[in-house]
């Protein structure tokens, strides 16, 4: 299982293999930690593996092999609660602090068809937003907004 990877405030790319033969790369997920980490701050934690299998599958079942742009995973606790200051519409005890979350777009696919398709597979909660053109997917219990 390999997924792409594009960091919308980075810039930085990763195309990583996280998982051969239903074993985990424990290499991989180490970058994908750092990678996904936050960025305003430097911090990063354990990334839910079942959050890049429910991306890899959501994104199967579109079809593709593209890129997800990244626009938010793990939030620090000092960026989520500035974040919640400027009032973005941030959960206080949001799944991005517990490394079980992800904003997301998928490259060659509209956001509209991420979100469907992630609500399809019923793995987790799954936000539109439609104004910042990007879809959230955590691995909590399946809700949606």
């Amino acid at each position: 299982r390999s997924l792409s990877f594009y960091h919308t405030h980075t810039k930085k790319t990763l195309d990583v293999t996280f998982s051969v033969g239903g074993e985990s790369v424990e290499s991989a997920l180490a970058e994908v930690n750092h990678f996904l980490g936050d960025f305003r701050t430097g911090d990063a934690i354990v990334i839910d593996p079942a959050l890049l299998d429910l991306i890899y599958d959501v994104r199967a079942s579109l079809g593709s092999n593209d890129t997800f742009e990244v626009i938010s995973a793990y939030r620090s606790p000092e960026t989520n609660e500035m974040l919640r200051n400027l009032g973005r519409g941030v959960a206080k005890k949001s799944q991005h602090l517990v490394g079980k979350a992800i904003d997301v777009r998928l490259r060659n696919t509209d956001s509209v068809d991420l979100r469907d398709a992630a609500i399809k597979i019923k793995r987790g909660g799954v936000g539109y937003y439609k104004k910042s053109d990007f879809v959230h997917i955590d691995t909590a219990r399946v809700r949606r907004w």
